[in-house]
């Protein structure tokens, strides 16, 4: 490896592991501003690994892959932008659907359409389901804290040598099937990232939006944020 690709490597992996730290930390006090890269990240994922289940391609290996993962990360990004219930739904399918797969590749299942269609009903339950029994704030911080700790942890198994395709596809599936340490790392570091945003959020939420309005020359319907004595 030379210099220049060793210091781009030691670059990227800071601003990675800055990211999964603020999404494990404050995922939930950040939401506004993370949520349209949170869309974008889970869109393009979840498009990559449609077109993976269907065709039996490996993930990113097609133009197909790409340009469909492409389209469901714009979709999912404006629409985490524009709509909260929208964010708030996408970010909870995200959940479900890493923590579906990710489980189910973990104990041997290998990623195919069965596993795709299973993460995908998981994601469709877990995002309806914030919705319908107003969780919201708690299962934003949940994903965030879970998906924060995967990328931290899978940012340290790619460092150290780990398979970059797999990590970025599923840094949760990663973390559990690469060693029991690694998965105890990153189930306290979820752990850590949970209480602690429970604890630094009790006085503070994300208020309801509707930014579509803004595009017509209209006022946004809701507060950014707001914060409770």
């Amino acid at each position: 490896m030379t210099t220049d690709s060793f210091f781009a490597l030691m670059v990227g992996g800071i601003i990675v592991l800055l990211f999964g730290s603020v999404l494990l930390l404050a995922g939930y006090r950040f939401f506004l501003f993370l949520l349209p890269i949170l869309g974008f990240v889970f869109g393009f994922g979840l498009g990559a690994e449609a077109v993976q289940a269907i065709f039996g391609d490996a993930f990113l290996s097609t133009v197909t892959s790409w340009v469909v993962g492409f389209g469901v990360a714009l979709v999912f990004a404006v629409l985490s932008y524009l709509f909260y219930f929208a964010a708030v739904a996408i970010i909870g399918g995200a959940l479900g659907y890493t923590l579906a797969v990710g489980l189910l590749q973990a104990i041997g299942l290998n990623f195919g359409f069965v596993v795709w269609l299973v993460g995908l009903v998981a994601a469709v339950v877990v995002g309806v389901g914030v919705l319908v029994l107003n969780v919201q704030k708690w299962v934003v911080i949940l994903a965030t804290a879970i998906l924060g700790s995967g990328v931290i942890v899978g940012c340290f198994l790619f460092l150290f040598g780990g398979p970059a395709a797999q990590v970025l596809q599923n840094p949760v599936r990663v973390a559990l099937q690469a060693s029991p340490w690694w998965t105890l790392a990153f189930v306290v570091l979820a752990v850590v990232g949970i209480v602690g945003q429970f604890q630094t959020t009790k006085d503070f939420e994300v208020a309801a939006y509707d930014r579509s309005t803004e595009l017509m020359g209209g006022e946004s319907k809701g507060a950014a944020s707001t914060a409770t004595a």
